[in-house]
């Protein structure tokens, strides 16, 4: 099984989703766009994680392998492959299958909760009714058509969605470790102004290990399910 992942900045890698497919077995192979736009044959790709990012997906004008990523993104989707948004990526898997990204009424950066939505089909990922997670995004997606909502938070109502049984746009982050935490806030410190869901840099770095622990282990569930969805084993 190969694992491909799309990286837009230096500091947004897989975090912990890393160990987690080298322990389910997985070769990796990234797309770093800051890099280089090369993008494998469809073919070599089982399973597709779209990572996070500074820009917007409509930067088109500025970045223009937004668009080939775009199409990219769609083609794996039609294909069948599981496909996993975070952030960036979850508004890109949105933009690639018709939906508008748009800004968000407020910026949500910091540790704030996420109230998981009853999905109404046994066969949908369900998140818990309420959990802590890590957010910093200013965009919001609308869902693509046919997507089921899966989550939404006070600060922001689309937060997570499925198309059909191999596609999950998340919009908060559940990889973060305490490193990328950590080179996210050194990098983007900027954005940390005060609003009613920004917290202080002290905030943000004084979550504890068990915090990052949990939402890794949900980020397994996540992937967990993925892996069945597509066929390749529990």
């Amino acid at each position: 099984m190969h694992a491909h992942y799309l990286q837009h900045v230096p500091y947004e890698g897989l975090g912990s989703i890393a160990p987690w497919l080298v322990e389910a077995g997985y070769e990796i192979s990234r797309t770093a766009f800051f890099e280089s736009p090369e993008l494998p044959p469809m073919e070599a790709v089982d399973l597709l994680v779209v990572m996070g990012g500074t820009m917007s997906v409509n930067d088109e004008a500025e970045y223009p392998w937004l668009r080939e990523e775009k199409r990219f993104i769609r083609a794996a989707i039609e294909a069948g492959k599981p496909v996993l948004g975070v952030c960036l990526g979850a508004q890109l898997i949105a933009s690639a299958m018709g939906a508008a990204v748009v800004l968000n009424p407020v910026k949500e950066i910091g540790w704030f909760p996420v109230e998981g939505i009853e999905p109404g089909d046994e066969s949908c990922f369900r998140f818990p009714p309420s959990t802590d997670v890590f957010h910093w995004h200013g965009e919001t997606f609308e869902l693509p058509a046919g997507a089921v909502h899966l989550a939404r938070s006070a600060g922001c109502e689309n937060q997570a969605f499925q198309l059909g049984r191999s596609v999950v746009g998340l919009q908060f982050h559940l990889e973060t470790t305490r490193e990328s935490a950590y080179s996210m806030v050194s990098t983007s410190r900027d954005e940390l102004v005060p609003g009613p869901y920004v917290q202080t840099e002290e905030a943000i770095l004084d979550a504890t290990p068990a915090q990052y622990a949990a939402i890794n282990r949900l980020m397994g569930d996540v992937l967990s399910y993925l892996r069945r969805s597509s066929g390749a084993g529990a």
